[in-house]
């Protein structure tokens, strides 16, 4: 019986599989840790050959944000610190108008004063004091953008513009407030001051007209002003101290002047007979001038004029004046001769019956007498003379003056 075959023998001078698929593997495995033990080594190299220059490059990017960040920041400090300092300015101007406004508020108060004395009026005067309203006070300054550190990291440019934004607004409509309420100050103020000078315009006007109306008066009169004026002016001196340049001063000064011109005059029409001696409607039996004498039927001179009245009836003086004369007087008969100075004199004859006495003060439109017959007349009348100087003139003339005024 053959022996049989032994695959053993021939099985032990063949490799197996495994063997032969290692090698190939490991050359892999071997080639991957060289290269990445070159990469390595290369990127070691290059960091330690480059270090320097990356690290300097980074810092320098870094500082020229930095820097940029900073110079931008220092010009929105200007910009706030320019802002500020508007602001205060601003303020500074409110301040420098309200305290002008303050002035010229006791200033117009002053003007009212006068104009009150002027027109006897009531110089109140509404005051346009400024209110919590009308004028509060100006905001604080804007807080500096620097006063409190930025956190890290640094803002951006459009965070800063709109932190800048928000921290202005409310000082800028507060000062755009209080301009506006401090221009309607000023304008109600003109108003005041536009009302009181048309108020002196007026006044100026009235007492311009009173005096051109006494004088005009005086003319009609025939007399000469001067008469009316003191002999002898009292003693005014001191020092010069001129005058400012208001308009509204030179205005009251001649408005002044106007005004004591017209009371000068009033008072010296007050010293004219221009009142009527009897009451009533006047009717004349014989005017002043040339006339028949009802005694001689001759051509003579009449001194003075006749009225009509009844006997008792009261004769009354027409200007103030002291009493010279109340006795019977030749012709006159029973008279009463009524001084008023400044060579102004009246007579009232005929009377019946006194009622003053020589020396006595007389007021206008008191009796002085009662109304007769007495002396160098044909019935029962009022005789009336004006003299001026001693000269009798037509009592008309006054009268007539009167109607006018």
């Amino acid at each position: 019986m053959p022996t049989p075959h032994r695959p053993q023998a021939h099985k032990a001078t063949r490799p197996t599989v495994p063997e032969v698929s290692r090698s190939p593997l490991r050359q892999r495995l071997l080639a991957g840790a060289l290269a990445l033990a070159t990469l390595w080594a290369g990127g070691a190299t290059y960091y330690l050959v480059f270090h320097d220059e990356v690290l300097a490059r980074f810092v320098s990017q870094q500082s020229a944000i930095q820097y940029d960040y900073e110079e931008r920041i220092g010009a929105l400090r200007l910009q706030l610190d320019r802002a500020a300092t508007e602001q205060a300015a601003a303020r500074d101007g409110i301040a420098q108008r309200m305290a002008e406004l303050g002035r010229r508020q006791a200033a117009m108060e002053a003007r009212q004063a006068l104009l009150a004395t002027l027109t006897g009026e009531s110089g109140a005067l509404p005051a346009p004091t400024p209110t919590s309203e009308e004028a509060p006070a100006a905001e604080t300054p804007t807080r500096a953008l620097g006063a409190k550190p930025f956190p890290t990291p640094f803002p951006t440019q459009d965070a800063l513009e709109l932190r800048t934004r928000d921290e202005a607004l409310p000082g800028r409509q507060s000062a755009r407030l209080v301009e506006t309420r401090v221009a309607a100050l000023e304008r109600r103020l003109d108003g005041l001051a536009e009302a009181q000078t048309r108020l002196l315009d007026g006044i100026g006007l009235r007492a311009g007209r009173g005096v051109q109306r006494l004088r005009g008066l005086v003319a009609r009169l025939g007399l000469d002003p001067t008469r009316f004026e003191r002999s002898r002016e009292p003693g005014i001196g001191g020092p010069l101290v001129p005058l400012s340049s208001d308009a509204f001063g030179f205005a009251l000064l001649q408005t002044q002047r106007s005004i004591a011109e017209e009371t000068r005059l009033r008072h010296m029409a007050g010293t004219l007979p221009l009142r009527r001696p009897l009451s009533g409607t006047m009717s004349l039996s014989s005017n002043f001038g040339a006339r028949l004498d009802p005694f001689t039927r001759g051509y003579a001179m009449h001194t003075g004029m006749d009225m009509r009245a009844e006997t008792g009836e009261p004769a009354r003086a027409t200007a103030a004046g002291r009493v010279t004369l109340a006795d019977y007087s030749g012709g006159y008969g029973n008279m009463v001769e009524v001084d008023h100075g400044h060579g102004l004199v009246t007579r009232y004859a005929h009377l019946s019956a006194f009622d003053v006495s020589a020396g006595q003060w007389v007021e206008a439109g008191a009796i002085v007498g009662r109304v007769g017959s007495t002396g160098r007349s044909t019935g029962s009348h009022l005789h009336y003379e004006t003299r001026i100087d001693g000269e009798p003139v037509d009592p008309m003339r006054f009268l007539r003056a009167a109607d006018a005024l």
